[in-house]
């Protein structure tokens, strides 16, 4: 069973909670606190698999959850750290919120590994709380809470054209003469059930990946036939080829066919007419001939739309070269870089939007910034990483902290302060 789509739990794991300890040694009555901190959360980590090729991992198995941290020890001993969660899966999987169907990420082009969910930083031990006034602190901080989220994985197979046709109008036949693919080839319709990639690799064509996508049919869009299970794979591909029966073999009208088939592309995705597209009209070889009158209606309906028409034979093979031609040709006016969606949503920030913060200025003139929801995306967030720092700085604006210091009066080069961490203001 071909698995393209699945829908699980991930989890990411709690920060280790701070522990809260004093000195006990001989002769020395008054021993300082020394609890340790809590260890860090395992991160919900997505990897690329080179091997994969479907989600069939994630059919039977629902929830995935990483590693929390370990408490602090006496004698200031660190917390183990969670193990991280390592999640395989095929290129060109994209990770969307169940709730939403927002992109999270998609696992395409240079993106071979990602964290999706981070684990909470461990709390702090008591030693961290000692002063000169309160030399013996008995409280230390939790660690920051696991983030779990329902998501929806989708595989979007990375192909450079997308083969689109009614039933047994001979895509699969078409495949395995120009790729090194074997789908399987039969008389009847729906004979394919999943969607077939194959490599085109001739004398001197540039080579470029086919993907076949089967079952499309009139209410495909609306969930009739296989269609609706496969519309996904055809979003990253870059050119269209409309495989019609030339011969009329089955009595159908293939200008028909092709404006339903476009009709159901559009239903889906109104995006996905504005590929170049290019019609093959097979089973030449039946009548002998390289021209009909369904060839005739067919150079009349969508030549002068820009579309042209190619009478071929997937069986004798005439005609396939001039086809592959022109889909080169039309690759060669598309855009080299790879189909990838960019991120709509960063899960992280639904744990902690909804918590409350505030803005005070203080004693010194700086701008104090605190509050459950700054300790918590602090708690989150990697401020070392390029990622972590530009995450931080979109959040800043996204939540409206940048707009309401502003309305305070800060000015640049003025100080903000949100708890352990200090930086200058610029815009």
């Amino acid at each position: 069973m071909f698995a393209d789509r699945a829908k699980i739990i991930i989890k990411s794991g709690k920060g280790g909670d701070g522990h809260v300890s004093f000195r006990r040694e001989k002769y020395v009555p008054n021993g300082g606190p020394n609890g340790g901190d809590g260890g860090k959360g395992g991160d919900v980590i997505f990897e690329v698999d080179p091997g994969l090729n479907t989600l069939v991992d994630y059919r039977h198995r629902r929830k995935f959850a990483a590693e929390n941290g370990q408490e602090g020890g006496k004698d200031n001993c660190h917390g183990k750290n969670g193990e991280d969660l390592i999640l395989k899966v095929p290129e060109g999987t994209v990770i969307k919120d169940a709730e939403t169907g927002r992109v999270i990420a998609d696992m395409s082009g240079d993106n071979k590994r990602q964290i999706v969910l981070p684990g909470g930083k461990g709390g702090l031990g008591n030693q961290h709380f000692a002063t000169s006034t309160m030399q013996a602190p008995k409280y230390a901080k939790p660690g920051i809470d696991a983030i779990e989220l329902e998501v929806l994985l989708e595989l979007k197979v990375i192909a450079d054209v997308g083969l689109v046709g009614y039933p047994n109008v001979g895509k699969s036949t078409f495949l395995s003469r120009v790729t090194n693919a074997q789908p399987k080839i039969g008389n009847y319709h729906f004979t394919t059930l999943s969607p077939n990639l194959g490599v085109v690799d001739v004398d001197d064509i540039n080579g470029f990946v086919i993907a076949d996508i089967p079952g499309l049919i009139e209410g495909a869009s609306e969930g009739i036939g296989l269609g609706h299970e496969f519309l996904r794979h055809i979003e990253r591909t870059k050119v269209i080829i409309h495989m019609v029966d030339g011969a009329s073999v089955e009595g159908r009208d293939p200008v028909e066919d092709i404006k339903t088939i476009s009709g159901e592309l559009a239903a889906y995705d109104p995006e996905l007419l504005k590929k170049p597209q290019v019609i093959a009209a097979n089973k030449m070889d039946v009548i002998g001939e390289d021209s009909n009158e369904v060839i005739e209606a067919l150079k009349a309906e969508f030549e002068p739309k820009g579309i042209k028409v190619f009478p071929i034979s997937a069986v004798s093979g005439k005609g396939l070269k001039d086809l592959l031609y022109e889909v080169v040709r039309l690759l060669e006016t598309c855009d080299d870089a790879p189909i990838v969606y960019e991120q709509e949503f960063d899960p992280t920030i639904r744990a902690f939007s909804e918590e409350p913060y505030t803005v005070e200025i203080n004693d010194e003139g700086d701008y104090v910034v605190e509050g459950p929801r700054i300790e918590k995306m602090l708690g989150y967030t990697n401020l070392e990483s390029e990622k972590g720092f530009l995450f931080f700085q979109n959040f800043l604006k996204e939540q409206g902290i940048l707009k309401e210091l502003e309305e305070k009066g800060i000015q640049e080069g003025d100080t903000v302060r949100m708890y352990g961490l200090v930086f200058d203001y610029y815009k």
